[in-house]
C-alpha cells in the first residue's frame, strides 16, 4: 500500500504546479433607482425601461463563445422595498418560442429567462430566479459556487408577455426575501441566462469558456444600489388538514375496523432575525401531500436509502453537505459515503418491534412535535445552520382477547445539528465544523437495548485552492463519533453490519461486552482538477472501525477501511465532425481492512459521448478482481471474493423532442457463476405544452450461487469458529414501473399522479454452508451424509447424517412481493404562499406463492390486493405581518 500511495503522489505533485489563465472577464452593470411604481404585468411601459438597456450577450452552447443569435436586453431597477428585472427576448419566430407549462420548482425543457444574484458578494453563494414565456416559474438559492438547490422557496412576482418580436419578461423581488447586511452602498454579483430551447442555445451575460470552472464566482458586478435595508420578514403559516382512511375491515380486530377519520392542526413559521439569520419554526408539521416511498427489496447487510421529501428537511440545508466545499465533484468508488444530516431519521418509523400475541396497532411514523433552524449568514463569509427538532414517545396499542395494553416502540428523542462554515480570500479557502447529537430519554428495559441512548458527532472540514487561477484545489475533513447505552445495546451496535467487531479472525478487533460506549473517527482527502480537458480527481480516505453517524446520519457501507482511488482522463468540450462533446476517463480503486487486509479492488474505463444531434450516450466499463470480504458472512470470518466484469450503459435521445427516450442497462458476470441483469426504460412524453407523461419499465433478474440466509451456531465446527453460515442459491426476478403524470392548468395550480407497481419473486435451492475461511468452498446440503427435508414452510437440516452434530431449522426465505403504491396531488396556491392540497394516496400489497413466478397470476393478485386508500384536504394560509 506504501508503494501505492507513493506512486500517487509522484503522479500527480508535478502537475499541481500548473495552472491556466482564466479567459473570462469581470464586467459591470449598473442599476439605476426608480420613483415610479413599477406594475409586474410584462408590458415594459415604466419609463425606467425605456432607458439603455445591458445586452452584452455570448453562447456556452451550441458554439461556446458564440454572438446570440437572437438579442437579449435587459434593465435592472430598484426602490426602497424591492429589486426590478425586465428583460426584452427578441426572436425571429415569435410563433416557435417554446411555452410549456410547469408547476413550480420544475426546470421543463422550454424557453427561460434566469436572474442569478450574489446580494453577500462572497463570490461562492446567491439566489436564482427563472420563468418561462408560459410564466412558469422557479427558484433557489446557488452554493459552492457551482451549486444549484431548487428547494428554497420565496414570495416574489412575475410576469410575460409574448410578443410580435419575442417575449416580455418582469420580475420583482422583495429585498425582506434576499437577506443582506444593511450598508449604504451596495456592489452585488449579478449574471443573466436566456435558453431559446428550439435552438438549444444558452445565452450568458457572464460568459465561462467550458474549459473554466466557477459560477458564481465569476458574476458581473451590480453597482448603483444605495441607501436599502433588507426590510423585516415575519410570516405565519398556520395549517388545517382532515383525512379519511379506508382499509380492510378484519374481524374481531378492533384496530380495523375499516374506516377511521382524523384531522391536525400545525404552522410553519419564518422570521427575519438580525445579521442576515432566518428562523423557521414548525409545530406539529404534516407531511401527508408529499409522495409514497417505492417498494424494495434488500436482500444487503445494509439498511436502503430513501430520499427526503418533506418540504421543512429540504429547503436550505445545502450547507450540511459535509467535507464537500470548495470542489465541483466528488466520487466515492469504493467509499462508504457518509451524510452526516440524513433528515429521514427525524420522525421516521419506530424501528422497534414487538413479541407477544394480540392485535396490534403500529405507528406508521413518529410524531415531530416541532422544529426550529436558523439558516443564514453573519459577517464576512460565515455560514451558519443550526437544526433542532423533538419527537415525541410512541407506543403500541395491543388487543389480547379484549385486554387493551400498551407498549413503549420510541422514546422521546431530541435531534440537533450545528453547521458552521467560514470563507477566506474570496472562496479560496474555507473552514468549518459540524455537530450533531440524538438524545432519548429511554426508560423501558426493551428500548435500552435496542437504541443507543445518546450519540454525538463532531467533525472539522475545509478546502484550499492551490494555485492563483484556483484550477486545483484540496478537500478535506475528521470527524469522531461517539454514542452510549447500555451494555447490551452497545454489544449489538458492535456486532452490528456498521463494524461486525466480532469477525473471529480479526485478532486486531475487540468485541467488548462490558462497554457502554462506541467511539471511532473517519477523515478523507481529495484532490481535484477544476478546469482544463485533462481530468483529475484522487481520494485517500479512512474510518476507523468504531466509526458510526448512524443515529442522525447515513453510512453506505462498513466501516473499518481504508480507501484510495484515482481518476482521470480527457475531456473534449466543443463539437467536431461527429460529437458535441465527448470524454474518456479511468479510475482504479482499493480498500483495505485496519489490519492492512486488502477487501475490495476495481478499475473503470468509462466512455461518455453527445453528438450532433443531441442524443447520447454513457458506459462504464468495470472489473473487479480477488480480495478477502469481510461481509459476506455477516460477521463470521472473511470469505475470497473472485473476479467480476461490469457493463453500465445509457442511451438518451434528444431532449427537445416531444418523445424523450432514455435506455438503461446493466449486466454484470461473476467468475462464481452468478449474473445480474437489469434493463431500465425511460420514456417521456409531451402531448401538450401542459402535459408531460412519464413510464419507466423495470426489469431486473439477479441469480446468486450464494446468497447469505441465517447464522447457526454449532461448536463442531471449529473451521469456522463455532458457527454454521447458510447460503442458498437464488433466481430473483424483479419487474416494476414508475408511471407520473404532469398536468399544469396553471403555474399555480396542478395535478401530480405517481403510481409505482412492483413485483419481486426470490426463489432459493441448493441451500450449502461455508467451510473455508479465507476461501470459497461449500459443502452443499443434500450431498454425502447431509440431509435436507422440508416441511411446514421450514427447512430441517441434519449436516452429517448419523455424525454427532445437531440438526437444525430454519425459515423458507423465498418471497413474492407484489406492491402498488399511487399518489395524487391537486396543488392550488390561491395566494402567494397559501396552499391548498387534495390528496388521494393508496397503498396495497400482497405475498401469495412465494418462490413462484408467474407475471399474469401475480399481477392479478395484485390488482385485486386490498389496499389501504387515504383522502386528504389540506389547507395552508400565509399571514405576512
Amino acid at each position: 500500500m506504501k508503494k501505492e500511495l507513493i506512486l500517487i503522489i509522484i503522479f500527480f505533485y508535478p502537475i499541481i504546479l500548473f495552472g491556466q489563465k482564466p479567459a473570462w472577464e469581470r464586467k459591470s452593470i449598473k442599476a439605476f433607482r426608480t420613483d415610479e411604481k413599477i406594475k409586474i404585468d410584462g408590458i415594459l411601459n415604466e419609463s425606467i425601461w425605456q432607458t439603455e438597456g445591458y445586452s452584452e450577450f455570448r453562447q456556452s452552447d451550441p458554439i461556446d463563445g458564440a454572438a446570440p443569435t437572437e438579442k437579449t436586453v435587459v434593465w435592472v431597477a430598484y426602490d426602497n422595498t424591492s429589486l426590478y428585472v425586465a428583460a426584452y427576448c427578441y426572436d425571429s419566430r415569435p410563433d416557435l418560442i417554446d411555452r410549456k407549462l410547469c408547476r413550480r420548482d420544475v426546470v421543463i425543457e422550454s424557453d427561460w429567462f434566469s436572474l442569478h444574484i450574489d446580494p453577500y458578494l462572497d463570490r461562492i453563494s446567491g439566489f436564482a430566479f427563472a420563468v418561462n414565456p408560459a410564466g412558469s416559474f422557479h427558484e433557489g438559492v446557488l452554493y459552492n459556487d457551482e451549486y444549484f438547490d431548487i428547494t428554497w422557496d420565496c414570495v416574489w412576482d412575475r410576469a410575460v408577455k409574448i410578443t410580435d418580436t419575442g417575449w416580455n419578461v418582469e420580475m420583482e423581488i422583495p429585498f425582506h426575501q434576499l437577506r443582506f447586511k444593511p450598508k449604504y452602498d451596495y456592489t452585488w454579483g449579478v449574471d443573466f441566462l436566456r435558453i431559446i430551447h428550439r435552438k438549444h442555445e444558452y445565452l450568458w451575460s457572464t460568459w465561462i469558456p467550458k474549459e473554466e470552472s466557477g459560477f458564481v464566482s465569476k458574476f458581473d458586478d451590480l453597482t448603483g444600489i444605495k441607501d436599502i435595508v433588507p426590510g423585516r420578514l415575519f410570516e405565519v403559516i398556520p395549517y388545517l388538514v382532515t383525512q379519511s382512511q379506508f382499509s380492510p375491515r378484519e374481524e374481531g380486530n378492533p384496530f380495523k375496523k375499516g374506516s377511521e377519520y382524523l384531522w391536525n392542526l400545525g404552522s410553519d413559521i419564518k422570521v427575519g432575525l438580525k445579521s442576515n439569520l432566518t428562523l423557521d419554526l414548525t409545530v406539529n408539521p404534516d407531511f401527508g401531500q408529499v409522495e409514497l416511498d417505492p417498494a424494495v427489496v434488500n436482500l444487503t447487510a445494509f439498511e436502503p436509502f430513501y430520499e427526503e421529501k418533506r418540504p421543512f428537511f429540504i429547503e436550505g440545508t445545502t450547507i450540511f453537505n459535509f467535507g464537500q466545499g470548495g470542489a465541483k465533484a466528488f466520487y466515492s468508488f469504493g467509499w462508504p459515503v457518509s451524510d452526516f444530516f440524513y433528515s429521514r431519521r427525524i420522525g421516521q418509523a419506530p424501528l422497534r418491534n414487538i413479541s407477544g400475541d394480540g392485535y396490534v396497532k403500529y405507528p406508521d411514523r413518529t410524531t415531530i412535535l416541532g422544529a426550529a433552524k436558523i439558516t443564514g449568514k453573519i459577517g464576512k463569509g460565515l455560514n451558519i445552520v443550526v437544526l433542532n427538532a423533538l419527537t415525541s414517545r410512541e407506543y403500541v396499542e395491543i388487543d389480547n382477547e379484549g385486554s387493551i395494553s400498551k407498549e413503549e416502540v420510541e422514546p422521546l428523542s431530541n435531534y440537533s445539528i450545528l453547521r458552521i462554515q467560514k470563507e477566506f480570500k474570496d472562496a479560496r479557502q474555507g473552514l468549518g465544523i459540524i455537530a450533531t447529537s440524538v438524545t432519548r430519554d429511554v426508560k423501558t428495559l426493551n428500548l435500552n437495548e435496542s437504541l443507543n441512548r445518546n450519540a454525538y458527532t463532531f467533525g472539522v472540514d475545509g478546502w484550499t485552492f492551490l494555485d492563483k487561477n484556483k484550477v486545483w484545489v484540496l478537500t478535506g475533513w475528521f470527524a469522531g463519533t461517539s454514542v452510549t447505552g447500555t451494555k447490551e445495546n452497545i454489544l449489538k451496535t458492535q456486532k452490528s453490519s456498521l463494524h461486525y467487531f466480532q469477525r473471529p479472525d480479526a485478532g486486531y478487533l475487540q468485541l467488548n461486552e462490558n462497554s457502554t460506549n462506541l467511539d471511532g473517527w473517519g477523515t478523507r482527502f481529495t484532490l481535484n482538477k477544476q478546469q482544463g480537458n485533462v481530468f483529475f480527481n484522487a481520494a485517500v480516505g479512512a474510518l476507523s472501525p468504531g466509526f458510526n453517524i448512524s443515529n442522525v446520519g447515513f453510512q453506505r457501507g462498513s466501516s473499518d477501511i481504508i480507501s484510495w482511488h484515482l481518476y482521470t482522463g480527457y475531456q473534449w468540450f466543443h463539437p467536431d465532425k461527429v460529437f458535441r462533446n465527448k470524454e474518456v476517463l479511468f479510475v482504479a480503486e482499493r480498500r483495505y481492512d485496519f489490519d492492512g487486509t486488502e477487501h475490495g479492488e476495481g478499475y473503470g474505463l468509462h466512455l461518455n459521448c453527445k453528438f450532433l444531434n443531441y442524443w447520447g450516450q454513457k458506459t462504464a466499463l468495470i472489473y473487479s478482481g480477488r480480495f478477502q470480504d469481510k461481509i459476506f458472512t455477516r460477521g463470521g470470518p472473511r470469505a475470497l471474493s473472485l473476479p467480476f466484469r461490469m457493463i453500465l450503459t445509457t442511451i438518451y435521445s434528444d431532449e427537445r423532442k416531444p418523445l424523450i427516450l432514455s435506455l438503461f442497462g446493466h449486466i454484470t458476470n461473476y467468475e462464481t457463476g452468478s449474473r445480474f441483469r437489469n434493463i431500465d426504460l425511460s420514456l417521456r412524453w409531451k402531448p401538450k405544452s401542459n402535459i408531460e407523461f412519464s413510464f419507466g419499465p423495470n426489469y431486473l433478474l439477479n441469480r446468486c450461487v450464494a446468497q447469505y440466509v441465517t447464522t447457526v451456531n454449532d461448536p463442531l465446527m471449529t473451521a469456522t469458529y463455532g458457527k454454521r453460515y447458510i447460503y442458498g442459491e437464488i433466481d430473483q426476478k424483479t419487474i416494476s414501473s414508475t408511471i407520473r403524470l404532469d398536468w399544469t392548468f396553471t403555474p399555480n395550480l396542478t395535478l401530480q399522479a405517481y403510481l409505482q407497481p412492483f413485483i419481486s419473486n426470490g426463489k432459493y435451492y441448493n441451500f450449502k454452508e461455508f467451510i473455508k475461511p479465507g476461501g470459497w468452498e461449500f459443502n452443499t446440503y443434500g450431498e454425502s451424509n447431509s440431509t435436507i427435508n422440508y416441511e411446514n414452510n421450514k427447512y430441517t437440516v441434519d449436516p452429517d447424517g448419523q455424525g454427532s452434530a445437531e440438526s437444525f431449522s430454519f425459515d423458507n426465505p423465498d418471497f413474492n412481493l407484489k406492491s402498488l403504491r399511487a399518489t395524487v396531488v391537486l396543488r392550488w396556491e390561491y395566494l402567494p404562499g397559501s396552499t391548498l392540497y387534495v390528496v388521494w394516496t393508496q397503498n396495497r400489497a400482497d405475498y401469495s406463492n412465494p418462490g413462484d413466478f408467474n407475471f399474469s397470476r401475480d399481477f392479478s393478485d395484485l390488482c385485486s390486493a386490498k389496499g389501504t386508500n387515504i383522502f386528504l384536504i389540506k389547507i395552508a394560509h400565509r399571514i405576512k405581518f
